[in-house]
């Protein structure tokens, strides 16, 4: 089948090389003139494991090609993927002007009938939105698909192929026919293909990281608790995931969620319900929540080093908003190392695959290690920010030797207290004491 994607971020280049990867004709456009020929030489702008050698295996064979002109991907196509940018508006809501603007160039390249299919994070009543706006520039017949994706960063590649499910929004039946068709290579195994109105396939995915972000404030507030009761998060976070009703999964205390989804899926779902007329006020708390548990490692730094960190040296392992990814979008690093450096502190940082992504937010007001050790080197105390699985057993006896003194500040939980203080460490960590 020959399909076109409209943008090639995070979403649409993952989709385009993994259609392709299925046999398909696929050709992925964008306006950035400069993205395209990184692509077309065989350089991938974004860091997710498998998805270089995806694309390179398709572009070899023939069945991936980068453009910048949606006529020349969208004549021939069968299925249009929308999968641009959804920012985050001025009250919260999601800013659809490249989702509209896309539609309306796909109208004008339609030369047959077409599906056309929103894979953006969109809100509510976008299908409609995009119907008419198409309409206005074509007769030609067409149909309107919402497919919104659930890709994790790190391990989209693995999402895509073996999906948990696959939500696509149609009253058409042509249109699901096709849609299926596309689909069945990644649900041989029994994954459903969940068919319903567009409308609820466009909540689906807003609801589902809603609940997602709900998990990890709730989380983030237990272990708050738990250190003001003496009980351990660990424990608490056992016993609670094994109730199958609630299951494991999201139940980890940490620094906070970012990422491109779910701060701004958040913002979006309680912007829908406002103008609905409906008060999300869950959603209120879990933002608040996560903008607390933002700030908490530096509270936590100055109640134990001072007040004032000038003259101190800190190092930070991980700046990602998590592992896998070169992602710094809203990455719960920024605020921290922002906190800190406003208390005076020195920041040497260390991240597997981040360094450029964060070189191009923080700059040169921090410096940039090209390992843990090197980062750790002299400093008052480590700030562990990332879960990387890099930093789950370093060698203690060296980095106690390297650091002038031996703290942690561990927003992650990676270690067991009991261990770090038989290790001579002083470890800070969250809901464990």
């Amino acid at each position: 089948m020959k399909i076109a994607v409209i943008g090639t971020g995070y979403v649409g280049l993952v989709a385009g090389a993994c259609f392709a990867d299925s046999g398909n004709d696929a050709v992925c456009v964008d306006i950035n003139t400069e993205k395209i020929a990184r692509l077309r030489a065989g350089e991938v702008p974004i860091y997710e494991p498998g998805l270089e050698e995806i694309i390179a295996r398709n572009v070899r064979e023939g069945r991936l090609s980068f453009t910048t002109q949606v006529a020349d991907a969208v004549g021939d196509a069968r299925v249009v993927f929308i999968a641009v940018g959804t920012p985050e508006g001025e009250s919260g809501d999601a800013d659809l002007s490249y989702v509209l603007s896309a539609a309306q160039e796909i109208g004008r390249a339609l030369r047959q009938y077409t599906v056309v299919v929103n894979k953006s994070t969109v809100p509510v009543g976008t299908a409609e939105l995009v119907r008419r706006t198409i309409s206005a520039v074509t007769r030609i017949e067409f149909d309107v698909v919402s497919n919104p994706e659930f890709l994790k960063e790190g391990a989209a590649i693995e999402d895509f192929t073996k999906p948990d499910r696959v939500v696509i929004g149609t009253r058409s039946e042509r249109a699901r026919a096709i849609m299926a068709d596309l689909y069945g290579p990644f649900v041989r195994t029994g994954s459903p293909l969940l068919f319903m109105d567009a409308a609820s396939a466009e909540l689906t995915k807003y609801a589902a990281n809603a609940m997602l972000a709900t998990r990890i404030s709730f989380m983030n507030d237990i272990a708050s608790l738990c250190e003001k009761v003496g009980a351990d998060v660990e424990m608490v976070r056992k016993g609670m995931g094994s109730d199958k009703r609630i299951g494991p999964s999201f139940l980890f205390p940490g620094v906070g969620y970012g990422g491109s989804c779910f701060p701004k899926d958040v913002k979006a779902l309680v912007s829908t319900a406002r103008d609905a007329g409906v008060e999300f006020e869950l959603l209120r708390a879990v933002e608040r929540t996560n903008e607390r548990q933002k700030r908490l490692l530096v509270h936590k730094a100055l109640r134990h080093l001072g007040p004032s960190l000038e003259g101190r040296q800190l190092a930070v392992w991980g700046l990602a908003f998590k592992p896998k990814t070169d992602d710094m979008r809203e990455a719960p690093s920024i605020e921290i190392i922002e906190g800190l450096l406003a208390k005076g502190a020195r920041i040497v940082a260390h991240d597997p695959v981040a360094t450029n992504s964060a070189r191009r937010m923080l700059g040169n007001r921090i410096t940039y290690a090209p390992n843990p050790y090197a980062a750790a080197e002299g400093a008052d105390a480590l700030v562990i920010v990332t879960e990387w699985n890099e930093f789950r057993h370093p060698d203690f006896d060296r980095l106690k030797h390297l650091m002038k003194a031996p703290v942690i500040f561990d927003g992650r939980n990676l270690f067991e207290p009991e261990r770090m203080r038989e290790r001579g460490f002083t470890y800070f960590c969250l809901g464990r004491g």
